[in-house]
């Protein structure tokens, strides 16, 4: 009993602290979230710093990391064409220091 106990108050641990995966699906409806990529930082919602590790990835900050499967997935993205359909603008930036929420109302369509 005690070590089922220890056993889910790790996993609960673990995907509390894991790291913003997001996955792009080829289908708007397949997707959690549509974005749009916008071309000037002052019209993002988040601006979005793509890391090269999932470890370096953050929790809803901001730091992607870009998976190659569906099931590994935190949440699934499908990039519109126009900035009227999308739920989420967001600008890549070059430093991860950038990175951040610009429209704090939004930020629960990643959670």
């Amino acid at each position: 009993m005690k070590k089922l106990l220890l056993s889910s108050l790790f996993l609960c641990c673990m995907s509390y602290f894991s790291a913003q995966k997001i996955y792009t699906v080829n289908y708007e409806s397949r997707a959690d979230v549509k974005v749009f990529v916008v071309d000037y930082e002052s019209r993002a919602d988040l601006c979005v710093y793509k890391v090269g590790y999932e470890s370096r990835a953050g929790k809803n900050d901001g730091k992607w990391f870009f998976v190659d499967y569906e099931s590994r997935a935190d949440k699934k993205i499908f990039f519109v064409d126009y900035e009227s359909r999308a739920d989420l603008k967001i600008f890549f930036v070059d430093y991860e220091s950038r990175a951040g929420w610009r429209n704090a109302s939004k930020k629960s369509l990643l959670y």
